[in-house]
């Protein structure tokens, strides 16, 4: 017997669909169509039925399926997202993680940290680990922009591993846009990396000097 078209079953059913597969979501994000109880029956039995799959405690994807591989993992991001909208709080790559999403640092983290003005949490999906890390008001103050990701990254890479060539890749990588907003926000960065943003956001012409502390390097004469 088929569910009723207005039933907890039917509506959560509906809503996890209109996503989309990639999905990644938690029961507080039904709580309006039902009761807590209500909802974590139909997960349940959607869960059995082989629609929706369960990630941890609390915490649930309706995975992409690949034609050869099968049900397919949810991104980082996504289950990051998740678990910030089931407290209402911000996030910000950080780490290894931040350094890889602007292409400084090929590394894929089997530890995947992100910086939140909510509670710490802690989720492990297969071989990878989704921190929530707590932090300071400063650090979350770029939230979500540009700037943020490019802090957390040079902080991870270190004032002694940063050089010429990393402020060449962020230079390629970021639009003119990003390099204003960079400037807009430089005042949250320590003074070591605002001395690279600087360098990041200006307008090479000839020969530059890129320097961090004690570190000189002197980047080739461009050639019209």
């Amino acid at each position: 017997m088929g569910k009723h078209a207005d039933s907890i079953d039917s509506k959560v059913l509906r809503r996890i669909r209109a996503h989309g597969r990639g999905w990644v979501f938690t029961p507080s994000d039904f709580l309006d169509l039902g009761s807590r109880s209500a909802v974590a029956v139909a997960l349940m039995r959607h869960e059995r039925d082989g629609t929706v799959r369960q990630l941890g405690r609390g915490l649930y994807d309706y995975p992409k399926r690949h034609s050869a591989l099968g049900l397919l993992s949810p991104t980082s991001e996504a289950i990051s997202h998740a678990l910030a909208g089931k407290h209402a709080t911000r996030l910000q790559p950080s780490g290894a993680y931040a350094a890889n999403l602007l292409g400084l640092s090929e590394q894929v983290p089997m530890k995947v940290v992100y910086l939140t003005d909510g509670p710490a949490r802690s989720v492990q999906i297969g071989n990878q680990q989704i921190l929530l890390k707590p932090t300071t008001p400063r650090n979350m103050a770029t939230a979500g922009r540009i700037s943020g990701l490019v802090i957390q990254a040079l902080r991870h890479i270190g004032k002694d591993a940063t050089d010429e060539s990393t402020v060449k890749a962020l230079r390629s990588k970021l639009s003119d846009e990003d390099k204003a907003r960079l400037l807009k926000d430089i005042r949250y960065a320590p003074a070591w990396i605002a001395d690279i943003i600087h360098e990041v956001a200006r307008d090479r012409r000839g020969q530059d000097s890129f320097d961090v502390g004690r570190t000189s390097i002197q980047a080739p004469t461009t050639v019209a």
